[in-house]
């Protein structure tokens, strides 16, 4: 069974930092796609970043960009994303996702181009 589940989830200062993971069970996230979203209440789900399963590339959102780095493990069965100098537009509900197919750099951004999905952890950024 293809399970993937985020942690590290949070109440922070701004300022502050937090690395999120995302284990992954049924699967190896080696060589897949993997995606990192959030949500905030009332708002739909946006897309943060991503790492191609290819060749390793990552982009991100022009408003995380500088601020958040998204990495795998070598070991493959675990993604993360470290968050810094985090503000409070970054308070979110944190889903991570994965596809094995192969996307295009746009593609990438779609919710709709991820088949495996997390249940998300809470970030929360107040002083």
């Amino acid at each position: 069974q293809v399970q993937l589940v985020e942690s590290g989830g949070g109440l922070v200062q701004p300022g502050g930092s937090l690395r999120l993971s995302c284990a992954a069970s049924g699967f190896s996230l080696d060589g897949v796609a993997i995606g990192w979203f959030r949500q905030s209440p009332g708002k739909d789900r946006e897309w943060v970043s991503c790492i191609s399963g290819d060749d390793g590339s990552t982009i991100y959102l022009p408003s995380v960009k500088g601020r958040f780095i998204i990495s795998r493990s070598t070991t493959g069965d675990t993604a993360y994303l470290q968050m810094n100098s985090l503000k409070p537009e970054d308070t979110a509900v944190y889903y991570c996702a994965a596809t094995p197919d192969p996307l295009t750099v746009g593609q990438r951004m779609s919710v709709r181009r991820y088949d495996y999905w997390g249940h998300g952890t809470q970030v929360t950024v107040s002083s």
